[in-house]
């Protein structure tokens, strides 16, 4: 007959085996749980906030207020994380005695977020300045639509060499500029739902002729570095070669079947621009060459894109333009860049509402193309391609902690 003590301690040793085993098993389940859930929920409400910073800054410029972000520079979460594990007897009767295992666990998360306001220097380069080139092509080649990106960033159109040379404000208060510039844009959409609208840098080949007798070995050695050596005994020349990423162009035409010297033409005109000017040359014999544009855009800061926004609500606002009469059927040509309803009650249809000055701001809602939506995610992005380095010195950094 067995020893009911051994029986006992051995039932006991297998509690003890099965509650080490839950307790393990609980941590590496709630560890990973918690740190998801921590992610996704730290992620949708930066989203939120971003969104509603900029929302609430079209509402400060629309009531001629400041306008003034603050940044998240820092977030650090620590996890606690605490088990409890035992064993209690069973209710067995008097067939004998039985441990069952009891184990349980709880998690706490204490947050510290460092919050920069975006003054200073910091407020000047990403808010102050004039969106350069290179931005805009970016935004065109993740596929947005180039007259919803000219209609925020673009501030006026400059045309050369034709009986439309002057300069088109993208402001309604100039009603002839407004209206070229708005059927300019349009014109560009309509090549680009061709697949036909390119931008793309110019690409030539810089070259140099010297006289051979004028230059030592390391000097010949140094050019090496940059430049395409080729010497002509029959001349005693050494002719230089050098691979040159130029200006970006926004052409109807691909910019590689110009010639080296028409490229390098074009990015010379180019480069006698402002950094945030965009030549923009659509020329007759392709797609939308009906309407020949020769000028730049010249794009403006991110300060004066939420002011036009804020002032199209009412102050000056939008209205319709129809198309240029050499522009094929084009879709979409809504009034507003980006349409934003302002009500003294909270309204109920709308998922992105914030409140200054008694008033309630949100997105127009509408049926078919989201263009608002479209536009205030456009815009979202713009904002986050003005960012540097947050938590510089000199900032008033605020810490909370949850």
């Amino acid at each position: 007959m067995s020893n009911p003590l051994s029986f006992r301690s051995l039932i006991k040793k297998i509690a003890s085996l099965v509650a080490i085993f839950a307790f393990i098993s609980l941590q590496g389940c709630l560890s990973p749980v918690a740190l998801d859930r921590a992610v996704i929920e730290y992620d949708k409400t930066m989203t939120d906030l971003l969104s509603k910073q900029l929302l609430l800054n079209i509402a400060r410029a629309h009531q001629h207020q400041p306008i003034h972000f603050t940044g998240i520079s820092n977030i650090a979460a620590t996890f606690n994380f605490q088990f409890n594990a035992g064993a209690t007897p069973a209710f067995t009767g008097d067939n004998g005695s039985l441990m069952t295992p009891v184990f349980g666990g709880t998690v706490s998360e204490n947050p510290t977020i460092s919050i920069v306001p975006i003054e200073g220097e910091e407020f000047t380069r990403r808010l102050l300045t004039p969106f350069q080139e290179s931005k805009l092509t970016m935004l065109l080649r993740q596929g947005a639509d180039v007259d919803l990106i000219l209609r925020l960033l673009a501030g006026e159109l400059r045309l050369y060499g034709n009986e439309q040379a002057g300069i088109y404000a993208n402001n309604p208060s100039d009603i002839q500029g407004y209206r070229l510039f708005r059927q300019a844009v349009l014109h560009l959409s309509s090549i680009q739902d061709k697949n036909r609208l390119y931008a793309e840098p110019l690409m030539f080949d810089q070259k140099l002729t010297l006289s051979a007798d004028s230059m030592t070995a390391d000097q010949i050695a140094a050019l090496q570095k940059d430049y395409t050596l080729d010497y002509s005994a029959e001349r005693n020349q050494i002719l230089l070669s050098k691979k040159i990423i130029g200006r970006i162009v926004l052409t109807n035409y691909d910019p590689a079947t110009l010639s080296n010297d028409e490229r390098k033409r074009l990015h010379e005109e180019a480069n006698e621009r402002a950094d945030n000017d965009v030549m923009v040359d659509i020329r007759p014999g392709f797609t939308g060459g009906e309407w020949p544009i020769h000028g730049v855009f010249r794009l403006r800061s991110f300060h004066n894109v939420l002011n036009f926004i804020g002032q199209s609500i009412d102050g000056t606002p939008e209205y319709p333009v129809n198309k240029h009469s050499q522009t094929p059927f084009v879709t979409e040509n809504p009034i507003s860049t980006l349409d934003i309803f302002v009500s003294a009650d909270e309204p109920e249809d709308t998922e992105l509402t914030t409140q200054f000055n008694g008033s309630y701001y949100s997105l127009k809602p509408e049926t078919g193309y989201q263009w608002n939506r479209e536009g205030f995610r456009l815009l979202s992005q713009i904002f986050q391609m003005t960012i540097t380095e947050l938590g510089q010195q000199g900032a008033p950094a605020i810490t909370i902690a949850k």
